[in-house]
């Protein structure tokens, strides 16, 4: 495949990525408290399934290890807001098994092997696991941020979540520099930027401000 299409799909992966924090940081500096709009978690599920098709075909097991796991996090959260259901049956199937499907796919087809994904002669392999130690660390910004919505039954963005958020990004952006990887590089150069005002947000006007708008 041509690398222009390549990075079409992870431009506008990331240009999705993007307008999710847009939209949450506009609403928050409306109300003056960190809010969550549900279309954040759906804008992020359909991001994911792009960056995940992104990683895919750069074969880049960092991009593609980070999307998997929070995929499915971006589901919850979207059960928790009780919307998952009025999607359309054959879409929520299909969104299920998208990412075992492409795995499946890749590995059969020797599209995707342990050579392909850890042993690529161009990315030495500190910079390789700095990519994964840095997608792990901004994947775990979802999990802290699920574990601490299941206590409490409802999608909320804590403290917690914007701080692992920014120091993942942070790490994921050196990578990008490293790697000359234009999509990571203006993403996470605008998400640190998003990401520092929400703890600005949550530090003035109170940590507990974190609620879901509707």
């Amino acid at each position: 495949m041509d690398n222009w299409i390549i990075y079409t799909i992870g431009f506008v992966a990331q240009l999705l990525f993007s307008s999710r924090i847009l939209l949450q940081w506009i609403i928050s500096e409306r109300h003056k408290k960190v809010l969550t709009p549900n279309l954040f978690w759906e804008i992020s599920l359909f991001a994911s399934v792009l960056l995940f098709v992104y990683g895919y075909l750069r074969h880049d097991f960092a991009i593609m290890l980070g999307q998997v796991i929070t995929y499915y996090i971006y589901i919850r959260n979207i059960q928790l807001e009780h919307e998952w259901k009025k999607w359309p049956f054959l879409l929520r199937l299909f969104l299920y098994f998208f990412p075992v499907v492409i795995l499946i796919y890749g590995y059969n087809n020797n599209i995707m092997d342990r050579e392909n994904l850890f042993n690529k002669e161009n990315i030495p392999v500190i910079l390789m696991a700095l990519g994964i130690v840095s997608q792990v660390l901004f994947t775990l910004r979802f999990v802290y941020q699920w574990l601490y919505s299941e206590k409490r039954k409802v999608s909320v963005l804590p403290m917690g979540f914007w701080l692992i958020s920014f120091a993942g990004s942070f790490l994921i952006f050196i990578y990008a520099i490293f790697r000359k990887d234009p999509v990571l590089f203006i993403g996470h150069l605008s998400g640190m930027v998003a990401y520092s005002r929400n703890i600005f947000i949550l530090k003035k006007y109170g940590a507990e401000a974190a609620k879901v708008e509707a």
